[in-house]
């Protein structure tokens, strides 16, 4: 039941970013030409998205300007621009060195990055190895 609210939440979350400027008249023009790039971002202890409870969630919106809840969203928009919205192309900086403790946290990114539905899922062995990344996208 807690992973069906989860993803009934980011689903609706990620459905109110795409879709909210569409709302109003029925014959209103597109506000841009832009593709939408709407996200739902979070992060949580545990081994898979499927156990665990996010412990954060932010939004992210791309196109045309960064918005939403995400502490850094300009950041994290040009990070993603940069990776063509590739999430496994983030890289773990080599400069930084964590301990082995196992203790893992999950992040996740739903919704739709450029027009193109994006579901992605990864597992660290820890907040460090996370943190570790060097990235604006996961850190909140």
């Amino acid at each position: 039941m807690r992973n069906t609210a989860r993803w009934a939440a980011a689903l609706g979350l990620t459905a109110a970013a795409v879709c909210g400027p569409l709302t109003g008249s029925a014959v209103a023009a597109p506000a841009s030409l832009y593709a939408p790039s709407a996200l739902v971002l979070t992060t949580g202890h545990g081994d898979s998205a499927t156990t665990v409870t996010p412990e954060r969630a932010v939004t992210l919106s791309c196109a045309p300007t960064a918005t939403g809840t995400h502490p850094a969203a300009a950041e994290a928009c040009a990070e993603l621009r940069g990776i063509g919205g590739d999430f496994a192309a983030l890289k773990a900086r080599a400069d930084v060195h964590c301990t082995r403790l196992y203790d893992p946290v999950v992040v996740t990114a739903q919704g739709v990055w450029q027009g193109q539905r994006v579901a992605y899922e990864r597992t660290f062995g820890n907040a460090c190895a996370k943190d570790a990344l060097g990235s604006s996208v996961f850190a909140f």
